[in-house]
């Protein structure tokens, strides 16, 4: 199994992207913590992963409380160990330009989407640091490396996520640690659900968006998930630093 005995803490997991990659993992043999702002989701995820005979926990966690953070990643290591941290908690905002985003959504996802990711690399880097090991997976999105239009606080919060990423990558690295990043492009999560119920009309949102994509359609979690698998397992030990963009080829057009 790709990490078999290894501990592996992901954010957000409680559904879409987190949900799949938790219940990855759990297929290659980690054990698995569970963590979400979402008690009831992130409960039922890990119990779900147990009944199928895999190993889980639930831990609850806002990831903008470093404190918490930190105290829910030390129990882990002291109690295991900790070989991977996936920071994939994250959310959107209603579209908007620069210009028309006020300063409260700003903050709202700047908090979540960058500050997140940063303590989740902060808590888990003393750790990885002093066993001289680990993978750190961050999600960021397609608009990572693109600008999208009406998107101004979440294009540049994945942005940072992805020049985030590439610093632990070249700090961590003489550690034996490495650092990469997911980049998806637009997949079928609660996220988007939310996104689209936003739209005139949902489904032909969604045909249009689909549309963009050389592939005619949207990602699916599940395949998220295969590729932070595949950055966090043995697989990709002389790859650090990297951005994988997941967008069935829109980046491409």
């Amino acid at each position: 199994m790709r990490l078999d005995n290894k501990t592996v803490v992901i954010t957000g997991a409680a559904s879409g992207i987190g949900q799949a990659t938790a219940e990855r993992c759990a297929e290659e043999g980690a054990r698995v913590i569970v963590t979400d702002i979402d008690t009831e989701g992130g409960q039922a995820v890990a119990e779900a992963i147990e009944e199928d005979g895999g190993e889980a926990e639930f831990h609850e966690l806002d990831v903008t409380d470093s404190d918490r953070f930190q105290a829910v990643v030390d129990e882990v290591a002291d109690a295991y160990g900790l070989d991977v941290m996936v920071n994939n908690a994250g959310t959107g905002h209603p579209g908007g330009s620069l210009e028309e985003i006020d300063e409260e959504m700003r903050d709202f996802v700047i908090d979540i989407n960058i500050k997140g990711v940063w303590n989740g690399c902060d808590a888990a880097l003393p750790h990885m640091k002093e066993q001289g090991s680990g993978a750190i997976v961050n999600v960021g999105s397609l608009a990572s490396i693109l600008g999208l239009p009406k998107q101004a606080a979440y294009s540049t919060s994945k942005a940072a996520v992805l020049n985030m990423t590439r610093t632990v990558a070249a700090e961590a690295g003489p550690y034996g640690v490495r650092a990469n990043a997911v980049c998806p492009g637009f997949t079928e999560t609660q996220m988007l659900e939310g996104y689209l119920a936003q739209q005139e009309d949902p489904e032909a949102a969604r045909e249009e968006m689909a549309a963009d994509y050389p592939l005619k359609r949207l990602g699916k979690p599940d395949e998220i998930a295969d590729a932070i698998l595949f950055l966090a397992s043995d697989e990709s030990s002389f790859v650090s630093g990297h951005g994988l963009v997941v967008d069935g080829g829109f980046s491409t057009c």
